[in-house]
């Protein structure tokens, strides 16, 4: 998907330096994408806004909030 590589990708601040567990994403039309940063040339997340914000409240709360979506 050439015109993915224009999307402004920001790495977690999870994501440790040791080339681990990393994860990118960036905002794309209405929907957040979410792809391996140790394999950006493989599988893209796209998750509708609406639902990325409800899937955050739930980390944020530690799951006391309902996602709607």
């Amino acid at each position: 998907m050439e015109a993915l590589d224009n999307a402004s990708w920001r790495k977690s601040s999870y994501s440790g330096t040791n080339g681990g567990d990393c994860v990118e994403a960036a905002g794309w039309a209405d929907h957040v994408l979410v792809r391996d940063t140790t394999d950006r040339d493989g599988v893209v997340l796209s998750v509708p806004c609406a639902a990325w914000q409800g899937f955050i409240g739930m980390l944020t709360t530690g799951g006391q909030q309902r996602v709607r979506g």
